[in-house]
């Protein structure tokens, strides 16, 4: 079942969320309902505060070299830890809850992760690359944060100013 997104600038974003405790038949369905949210809305991953539940759950589904995203490599993440963050890369950002903003972003280029699956089972990996910044980008949601937070204070400026103007034209049509 397809959920809404909740939509910047709703304040709901900047909620920091809470650990998972329960991992139970309720927190499946939850995690199967985000990824029908995140394929029927063509992204690549999906933080549970964006369908406005405040928890540490995060999907990602980075698609293969035939830009397709095969459920057999989704990545369902409870209670991420982030650790041996190394490194630099710059990767042209957008977000489900920032529609048609894009803006090139520095994360770091290789960390490890440490999380639990919907099983409650604990995992270790390594990402790099545009797995790597798409941890980073559904975490920095887990912790009220938007990548549009990164930009520098010009660019900030530019892109608020630009979001308000394309959000009235919307309210007008």
């Amino acid at each position: 079942m397809k959920l809404p997104i909740v939509v910047y600038p709703n304040k709901r974003l900047k909620e920091i969320s809470k650990e998972v405790t329960e991992f139970d038949a309720s927190l499946h369905k939850f995690l199967d309902d985000m990824y029908d949210t995140m394929i029927e809305s063509n992204g690549l991953g999906l933080a549970a505060i964006q369908v406005d539940v405040a928890i540490r759950v995060l999907i990602l589904s980075i698609p293969d070299e035939e830009g397709e995203q095969s459920y057999d490599e989704l990545l369902e993440v409870i209670n991420p830890v982030l650790s041996n963050m190394t490194g630099t890369i710059v990767y042209q950002e957008g977000c489900l809850s920032v529609p048609t903003f894009y803006e090139d972003i520095e994360r770091y280029e290789k960390l490890t992760l440490t999380y639990f699956d919907r099983h409650g089972k604990k995992n270790v990996i390594e990402a790099e690359g545009l797995l790597s910044v798409a941890i980073q980008h559904e975490i920095d949601h887990l912790n009220g944060k938007l990548f549009i937070e990164k930009l520098p204070y010009g660019r900030r400026k530019k892109f608020e100013k630009e979001y308000k103007k394309l959000q009235k034209q919307k309210t007008r049509s």
